[in-house]
């Protein structure tokens, strides 16, 4: 059986345009999330719960191709960010101000026992500090706008600013949920300056 990539399967949302805004219908997925507060360049929390993260998508991989026979790509790290004054986003860029949920998306047809035994699987084998705080959700955006920042994750707040100073209002939308971003390069392995990352903002129509 073939390997699911779900960045190909659902190349309208891992692929947007890098040069003009564009509006998509995100449907409902579910995701392995972790929830946590500050810098995610300093803060011990966003290490911890990355690496939770993908040990239990990993395990959860495995486990699933061991079980039911479909393999699949594990997709890229995402990130839904907030903060009380969202300038510190676009103007200060004060990243200690910075709550954020960290996720994995997971194939729909991974059911919460195979979650359950794996998250289990990972406490026997690792000291995961995070682990403990680890769910599988749901979650549903619907309508957003998104682009393809190319660069470094600092040089995002021009591009966040003309989304939501220029584009929505332009386009008679506003903000419904969290800006979300999905990390297509390992910044372990690619330099600032190539770094791909997906921009994304859930609306709605002005009434």
């Amino acid at each position: 059986m073939s390997k699911v990539d779900f960045k190909k399967e659902f190349k309208h949302l891992y692929q947007p345009s890098a040069k003009v805004f564009e509006l998509v219908e995100v449907p409902p997925m579910n995701f392995l999330m972790i929830d946590g507060k500050g810098d995610p360049n300093t803060a011990q929390s966003y290490t911890d719960a990355v690496e939770a993260l993908y040990a239990v998508a990993y395990k959860v991989k495995f486990a699933n191709k061991k079980e039911t026979g479909r393999d699949y790509v594990v997709p890229p790290l995402e990130g839904l960010w907030w903060a009380e004054d969202m300038d510190t986003f676009t103007v200060s860029q004060d990243k200690s101000a910075w709550d954020w949920t960290m996720m994995i998306m997971t194939p729909d047809w991974v059911t919460r026992p195979m979650f359950t035994k794996a998250v289990e699987a990972v406490q026997k084998s690792k000291d995961l500090p995070a682990l403990e705080k680890i769910r599988l959700e749901p979650y549903h955006e619907g309508l957003s706008v998104q682009i393809l920042h190319i660069g470094s994750y600092d040089d995002e707040g021009p591009t966040i600013s003309r989304l939501h100073h220029e584009y929505m209002p332009q386009n008679g939308l506003q903000e419904n949920g969290k800006h979300h971003e999905i990390y297509l390069s390992d910044p372990r392995k690619v330099s600032p300056e190539k770094l791909k990352t997906v921009l994304r903002q859930p609306v709605k129509r002005e009434p």
